[in-house]
């Protein structure tokens, strides 16, 4: 009877095991079954749409691209949160003006990029936000900033013609996204702080702040879709204490930055230099602002502030004309109708500052850098203006590939988006400009071609509405630093594609990285020839 007793137990036991296996799988297919008219991402219970979000994370923009075809609005629930993907202008221009005040930044999305942004002006919300702005604001409307910076944008531009013009005697291969990195650090660490880093020097030395900067953004980007990473952040483990190295590298750079300036600053008021003011750099007028003994801005504030404008300043500009010298290569009408457009413009601006435009002859070194060098000197703010077609250009390419492809914003309380949907508090809303540039409603059935003569009418540049081309945000927090950016673009490819003709090496794969800036994942790898 004892054996029997024995014998039995794991027979019940398999049973109730059966009857739980059974209960689960019934609910996971009662779950999937009632999905089956959903048109977004389907769900699974508890992980939500996580698995299939993890498994199109490296193309997680056209992934929603897809979804955006069928239904404007696009739901992805998550484990600890929701997220809501609009690309509909209506709802866009409702999120980012009409209900601004609901739609911070937000503390999920602070505690995502804090260890990178801390409190910097992209992630932080209310009167701090106010505060940096209104600093910033003044500065960006500085004409001296901006005689400044067109100077800097043309010397840094040579800087890299010279590069260029050696890789094509030599016949070299050069990776033109790293080159751009190279060029808008420099130039944003001359602009902004009054630094100058030398990463552009000839022989293109190592530099360990942009690898770790670039590592930091990869690794806090794929938080927001891995629930694991406070559990791995509190063991210092896996991503995270590669996060970890990477803003200790950061930090170090930063720092160095800021003590140098600081004293740059002091010996100025010391010797009376410059009549004991200033330099009208942004790095400068915050630490100025921090001399108030109401702002008290410490050296972590300081921080803050340089990471958030290299990250606007360098990224995006970088990535941007990365994205633009690809499509101009790869459209042969738009390089020729640019060529010509610039052609005109040098002929047309050496008649008016009675300039005389040596002949040259692209094979040879020195005549050919003579007449780039005239060239560059008749590229000014004022004259660069008139390019219509290069601008075109790149914000054709902006709309296609816009240098910040999602934009979260958190959600205070509860709404009714204009289409209907029903956002929560404590959820976030992501405008994707991404796929709005692709969406048909938005730009026509053309929407997926590059075609920069949409921007044009009667030879002039048109606008489109803020809310319908988002790549520099709208409403209250619209960049600042729109008109710098496009002049250091319109600048470089103005120089650029004036003298030189790129072809993409063969085989050479072009996608983008996850990352908070739509970079390129293995960089852009050309051949170049003087023209």
């Amino acid at each position: 009877m004892e054996d029997q007793y024995i014998s039995s137990q794991p027979s019940g036991y398999n049973m109730g095991t059966v009857i739980l296996v059974t209960a689960f799988v019934s609910w996971i297919f009662l779950h999937r079954w009632s999905q089956r008219y959903v048109k977004g991402p389907k769900t699974w219970p508890i992980v939500g749409a996580a698995i299939e979000q993890l498994m199109n994370y490296d193309r997680m923009h056209d992934w929603l691209v897809q979804y955006f075809y069928q239904i404007r609005t696009v739901k992805v629930a998550m484990p600890f949160t929701a997220y809501t993907y609009i690309a509909d202008p209506e709802n866009v221009e409702h999120v980012l003006k009409t209900n601004f005040s609901n739609y911070p930044k937000g503390k999920v999305y602070n505690s995502y990029m804090e260890v990178l942004l801390g409190d910097g002006i992209f992630n932080s919300d209310g009167e701090h936000w106010r505060k940096q702005r209104k600093t910033a604001s003044f500065e960006f409307a500085s004409k001296n900033l901006r005689d400044f910076s067109t100077i800097v944008f043309r010397d840094y531009t040579m800087k890299l013609s010279s590069i260029l013009c050696q890789a094509s005697i030599d016949y070299q291969q050069v990776d033109m996204q790293e080159l751009l990195m190279r060029m808008t650090l420099d130039s944003i660490c001359k602009v902004g702080f009054g630094a100058e880093v030398g990463t552009l020097a000839p022989n293109l030395p190592d530099n360990h702040f942009a690898k770790a900067f670039d590592t930091a953004n990869i690794i806090v980007t794929l938080r927001f879709i891995d629930p694991l990473w406070r559990v791995k952040r509190f063991l210092n483990v896996g991503s995270e204490a590669l996060l970890d190295q990477s803003i200790k590298v950061v930090n170090d750079f930063t720092y160095t930055m800021i003590r140098k300036r600081k004293a740059d600053i002091l010996e100025a008021k010391a010797t009376s230099k410059a009549d004991g003011k200033i330099k009208h750099d942004i790095l400068s007028r915050f630490i100025e602002l921090g001399d108030d003994q109401n702002s008290k801005l410490s050296d972590k504030s300081l921080r803050d502030v340089v990471l958030n404008f290299v990250i606007a300043g360098r990224d995006t500009t970088a990535t941007t004309l990365s994205w633009s010298i690809y499509m101009i290569m790869t459209n042969p009408h738009v390089a020729e109708k640019l060529y010509a457009e610039l052609k005109a413009f040098e002929e047309d601006r050496a008649k008016e500052e009675k300039v005389f435009l040596v002949r040259y002859d692209p094979e040879d070194t020195k005549s050919f850098n003579e007449r780039l060098s005239r060239y560059a000197g008749l590229c000014t703010y004022d004259s660069l203006g008139k390019l219509s077609y290069l601008h075109a250009v790149i914000t054709e390419t902006l709309r296609l590939y816009p240098a910040v492809p999602q934009d979260p914003k958190g959600i205070l309380e509860d709404d009714v988006l204009p289409d209907g949907t029903v956002v929560k508090a404590g959820g976030m809303v992501t405008y994707v400009p991404y796929s709005m540039g692709r969406m048909e409603y938005n730009w026509g059935p053309d929407a997926a071609s590059f075609k920069p003569e949409r921007w044009l009418q009667d030879g002039f540049f048109q606008n489109a509405s803020p809310f319908k081309f988002t790549a520099f945000q709208a409403g209250p927090r619209i960049c600042l630093g729109k008109d710098s950016a496009y002049l250091q673009m319109k600048m470089t490819l103005a120089i650029l594609c004036r003298f030189f003709e790129f072809t993409l090496v063969p085989q050479h794969p072009v996608k983008y990285r996850m990352m908070t800036i739509l970079s390129m994942a293995y960089g852009l790898k050309l051949n170049v020839t003087r023209r």
